[in-house]
């Protein structure tokens, strides 16, 4: 058994390298803000990747120690390839947890893994954020109050185009007016994910300790509870578990043979 649950933080990394507002905020980028935190759990090993890395740094072989994926990405979500969307779902189906962040309800993976386009209403107006805590008992809400608030943050509207949630967390309310579900969570296969709305990159949202304790919460619930590799074979059975009566009706057999949805 490990030792400690294997974090990988995926971030595209190209608003801090192009825009000083957004560098001004995460000089070292997004996702070594998020590590910095969550370093300091010695129940976590922390490691980061980036769009311009080799594979964007989400080999397969990184991905089969990955315990639980986090996703930032907003600018270049065009730019992952689909293969590497193919082995992160697959990772996801065997049990590794993927927590998606903000923007990155638009990313090829989290997409995939809704079955839906994932749109939203929008806007950038500074506005209050006021965060409720709608399922107190859940373990991502642990140690929170009744709600916090973020001064600043750009609005996200209903109507969310996802599947209706296994379970909803977080449930916000703008000084403009909206409400958005903003703290949801699914099963897919094996693997546990979580989506939580807050992280406009020009705003320190992620150096407020509530976002932190949030997401620190959120990678412990998202951790693997099993690993099942396989899951998209579909053996034949030869030989069953009992005998079978033989059976005097001469009845034809395809005898199509399927792998990963496809016909061998």
């Amino acid at each position: 058994m490990k030792d400690k649950i294997s974090v990988l933080i995926w971030n595209e990394f190209v608003h801090e390298r192009e825009h000083e507002a957004v560098r001004a905020v995460y000089p070292k980028g997004i996702h070594e803000a998020i590590a910095a935190f969550l370093g300091t759990d010695a129940q976590l090993h922390i490691e980061s990747a980036t769009l311009d890395q080799s594979e964007h740094g989400l080999t397969a072989e990184r991905l089969a120690h990955t315990d639980v994926l986090l996703w930032w990405g907003h600018m270049a979500h065009d730019k992952v390839a689909d293969s590497v969307v193919d082995r992160v779902q697959l990772r996801i189906l065997e049990g590794m947890g993927l927590i998606v962040l903000h923007s990155g309800h638009y990313s090829k993976i989290f997409r995939r893994m809704m079955g839906t386009t994932c749109s939203l209403k929008w806007r950038e107006a500074e506005e209050l954020e006021r965060i409720w805590v709608v399922e107190p008992s859940h373990p991502i809400a642990a140690g929170l109050g009744e709600h916090f608030e973020l001064p600043h943050e750009e609005m996200y509207g209903e109507r969310f185009d996802v599947p209706t949630p296994d379970e909803l967390v977080f449930l916000s309310w703008f000084e403009g007016g909206e409400v958005f579900r903003s703290g949801c969570c699914w099963t897919r296969g094996h693997g546990r994910i979580f989506y939580f709305r807050p992280g406009h990159e020009t705003y320190p949202t992620y150096h407020d300790k509530n976002v932190q304790k949030v997401i620190h919460n959120a990678v412990h619930w998202a951790a693997p509870r099993v690993t099942i590799t396989g899951v998209e074979n579909s053996p034949n059975i030869v030989v069953p578990l009992s005998p079978i009566a033989p059976k005097h009706a001469h009845i034809a057999k395809a005898g199509v043979v399927q792998h990963g949805g496809k016909n061998l």
